[in-house]
């Protein structure tokens, strides 16, 4: 009882959930971590693992795949209660409802304001996805994809299982094109139109998850375009077509010229000389989502960017949008 007061969690017992038409096709991992939002994934797959976690009676893996009407059995976990389990103020959820670009019976398209985590989790009570789960609280809501909690910009959110699962195929098949803008330290030479280089997942010694280029790592592909140049930076353009963690943070940073306000991959003293340019956040924002069946959303580009950016330039801040734009 102690425990529970002092952290919060509650511990539960065992329970039987019969799957839906809304987990069809939907891992066992990926489908666990949606129901127990608390829960870290190592902890769910060691559940897995032991036999804790059954469906029909039987053991399964991670990987194994739902149908409606499956037994699911959920083992005993210390989770929040319900109610606790998310806070977002009335006017956290306003910022989050203006910030929807798009929504139909199939998705939201939202412009997703740098600072935000897309989810809970790992010292964050709350993010995008359980604020639109207030708003939204008769949709069955999934995130399509993640962008980092500092990158501001085009978010997918699925309202239908059918919705997700085609888009995460088109994912897979490299079908959806990602555009983003940034502004880059240094002078972009010219002749870096793609970076080609294998990233690598690893932890720190204090925990922290990163990326590096390594030969060891996953095969991962950016091109780059240069927009517009300044003393001290360059606007650039680039389209992902891989999508590993933190892609393009560590492409730029491989070729000398990373991210400006990248509080992870800068140095000290390159983070210095941002906050002394008065750049307070990451300069990256995922600007266009383009779907196979040629439907593409857009993301206006925040105007704290677009400040940080004419500051850089040494021009007025409405002149900024209209110079990016005669450069492309």
């Amino acid at each position: 009882m102690k425990e529970e007061q002092a952290t919060g969690l509650v511990r539960t017992g065992p329970r039987i959930v019969e799957v839906g038409e809304d987990g069809a096709g939907q891992r066992v991992d990926n489908y666990l971590t949606r129901i127990l939002k608390d829960i870290p994934k190592s902890r769910i797959y060691k559940m897995i693992r032991k036999g804790e976690v059954r469906v029909n009676g039987g053991r399964v893996k991670p990987t194994t795949r739902l149908k409606p009407g499956d037994s699911l059995r959920v083992p005993p976990v210390r989770t929040r209660p319900q109610a606790a389990q998310t806070f977002m103020g009335s006017r956290q959820l306003e910022l989050l409802e203006a910030a929807i670009l798009h929504e139909d019976e199939r998705l939201i398209v939202l412009n997703k304001p740098a600072g935000i985590a897309v989810h809970g989790g790992s010292g964050v009570s709350f993010g995008v996805i359980e604020g639109l789960r207030r708003l939204r609280p008769k949709c069955s809501l999934e995130l399509v994809h993640r962008l980092d909690r500092e990158t501001s910009g085009c978010l997918l959110v699925s309202k239908r299982r059918s919705t997700l699962r085609a888009l995460h195929e088109q994912i897979r098949a490299g079908t959806m094109d990602k555009g983003y803008r940034l502004i880059a330290r240094g002078i972009w030479p010219l002749s870096i139109e793609r970076v080609d280089a294998p990233l690598h997942k690893y932890v720190t010694a204090s925990g922290e998850r990163r990326v590096k280029v390594s030969d060891e790592g996953k095969p991962s592909l950016t091109s780059f375009e240069v927009l517009a140049g300044a003393a001290t930076a360059t606007l650039m353009a680039a389209t992902l077509h891989t999508g590993r963690t933190h892609q393009l943070r560590v492409h730029c940073q491989h070729v000398g010229h990373g991210i400006l306000g990248d509080e992870k991959y800068a140095s000290d003293a390159q983070l210095a000389d941002d906050r002394a340019a008065g750049v307070q956040r990451l300069c990256l924002h995922a600007e266009r989502i383009a779907l196979a069946d040629d439907v593409v959303f857009e993301a206006p580009v925040p105007d704290d960017f677009s400040r940080i950016w004419a500051r850089l330039a040494g021009m007025a801040p409405d002149d900024s949008a209209g110079s990016a734009a005669e450069h492309r």
